[in-house]
């Protein structure tokens, strides 16, 4: 059961109206790593989890609390839009500083959301589902959750960059902090897990059914040995059941392929089929 609590978790007032940073702010709402697609991506990996115990509490307490970042989010963007000047072509073409501001706007957030918030980017593309992932493995999961948190805070940092409103910049300091700590939240997490599974996903399957003589090597597909140096190329494998090997000139394992044709109702390409007359 979700309720819902009026006050913002966060402050979201800017200092004055800006629909050109609206239109900016809108990926951190409704982008590929914004607010809803790791609102979404824990609850539903919470939902998900065939267990009760600490890891769903955590997956659904970090989860509604990135549905409240939507809401300040999604408040920021209708104070910034707040008497955002519109007008006709002609009034833009008088007027450069108004032309400007119908260049740079978001149309949609005029048009269609009357000056509110939407689900999309900073571009319009409509946010998707496609974003998440939900597997039920938590290692997998989570460390697919430290990705965006991580991709996250950076796209935060650089929206605090292109500010110089002080509300919009204290609204994105707190942001980038909780993102600080759910970065941190999520590793402690994964280290939790690898001490009891093993740092490989998925822990479970059977050794002994993997080709174990290319388990542990690295191939080196292009000019010069510069991978070489790397921590992947040799010493003991990461999972303490190996040595890497670094493979300077990997050669084919299997022929060229050949493959039968096609059936003819397919019409591909045949040349052993004579074409038809007219």
């Amino acid at each position: 059961m979700f309720y819902h609590v009026k006050e913002l978790q966060y402050e979201a007032k800017p200092d004055r109206p800006d629909p050109l940073f609206a239109k900016q702010l809108q990926e951190i709402l409704g982008g590929q790593y914004g607010e809803i697609s790791v609102a979404m991506q824990y609850l539903f990996q919470g939902f998900n989890l065939r267990m009760e115990g600490k890891y769903k509490d955590l997956l659904l307490d970090v989860g509604t609390e990135e549905l409240a970042h939507v809401e300040m989010l999604a408040t920021m963007i209708a104070r910034l839009l707040d008497d955002a000047p519109i007008g006709d072509l002609e009034d833009a073409v008088e007027d450069p500083v108004l032309g400007a501001v119908i260049g740079g706007m978001n149309p949609q957030h005029a048009i269609v959301s009357g000056f509110g918030a939407m689900p999309a980017d900073s571009v319009g593309n409509r946010w998707t589902a496609e974003y998440i992932g939900a597997s039920g493995n938590l290692l997998a999961d989570f460390r697919a959750n430290v990705m965006a948190e991580s991709q996250g805070r950076l796209q935060a940092s650089r929206l605090y960059a292109a500010t110089s409103d002080r509300g919009v910049k204290d609204m994105l300091a707190f942001l980038i902090a909780r993102d600080r700590y759910h970065q941190n939240m999520w590793l402690a997490a994964i280290q939790e897990l690898e001490e009891k599974e093993g740092v490989i996903v998925p822990s479970t399957f059977p050794p002994e059914l993997e080709k174990q003589d290319v388990a542990y090597e690295f191939y080196n597909l292009s000019k010069g040995d510069a991978s070489s140096k790397g921590r992947w190329a040799s010493g003991p494998s990461i999972d303490g059941c190996s040595t890497f090997e670094y493979v300077a000139n990997p050669k084919p394992m299997a022929g060229i392929p050949v493959l039968k044709p096609a059936p003819a109702y397919s019409f591909d390409t045949n040349f052993s089929i004579p074409p038809q007359k007219c």
